[in-house]
């Protein structure tokens, strides 16, 4: 397909370490706004990936991704190949229920969400006992067997940031992280799940417990700001913003 200099923009490589959560954010943009056409086919699997600078099984998982949320259509055969859909999802506000769940207001949670995640790990890492370490272990061996049942993750994922909070031994952090996490479900049970998106999360998880339980507040107030911001590019290139 011809390319101007914005789509050109759409298959520039994408940058590591969150290189799924950006070709899902790029790819899920161009296709909301227009860049990728309606009935558009997507370069070749093996072309594409080149572009964008990522290995083929990362490109085939964030295909997948918007495959599941309906902004791509895959089709086989000689004539086959990854096309835009017809009609992608949320490409307009006045869907029942979505204008408010995607208002700017709603959006402004994944902003609360840094504040409140970030001071929970800073004062986790210096207040954090082995009760409170044991607890977060747990549930990250929860949450890795539970990658094929999402609901199951979820209420794991839930706990273990609330978890942090706790450990941080702030009533008041417990709260919040209590609140934002309850917006965040809003958000995010409007996109898909892969395994790969499970899997890396939970081994950051496990990342995390391991900087919390040294007192490594840098570099852990890094990793989850690292965490938080894969699911912000996922949501970014899924989910349109209100106007």
């Amino acid at each position: 397909m011809a390319r101007d200099p914005a789509l050109k923009a759409v298959f520039m490589p994408v940058r590591p370490p969150t290189t799924f959560e950006e070709t899902v954010e790029r790819l899920g943009t161009a296709i909301r706004v227009g860049l990728l056409a309606p009935g558009s086919k997507l370069p070749a699997e093996r072309k594409l990936a080149t572009e964008l600078g990522i290995s083929r099984s990362t490109l085939r998982e964030a295909l997948t991704t918007l495959v599941q949320s309906g902004h791509l259509v895959s089709h086989r055969g000689r004539s086959g190949g990854t096309f835009v859909a017809e009609q992608p999802p949320l490409s307009e506000l006045d869907a029942d229920g979505v204008d408010d769940i995607l208002s700017d207001a709603a959006w402004s949670v994944l902003d609360h969400r840094v504040a409140v995640e970030a001071g929970s790990v800073l004062l986790a890492c210096e207040r954090a006992k082995a009760e409170d370490l044991e607890k977060l272990e747990e549930l990250v061996e929860r949450m890795g067997d539970a990658r094929d049942d999402f609901e199951a993750y979820r209420r794991g994922d839930i706990r273990f940031h609330i978890g942090l909070a706790e450990a941080s031994h702030s009533p008041r952090l417990v709260g919040e992280m209590t609140e934002v996490q309850g917006r965040m479900s809003e958000l995010i049970a409007l996109i898909a799940h892969p395994d790969k998106v499970l899997t890396h999360s939970n081994s950051q998880h496990r990342k995390l417990v391991r900087l919390v339980s040294k007192g490594d507040s840098r570099q852990a107030v890094r990793l989850v700001r690292e965490h938080i911001e894969g699911t912000e590019h996922i949501l970014a290139g899924l989910l349109p913003r209100s106007a």
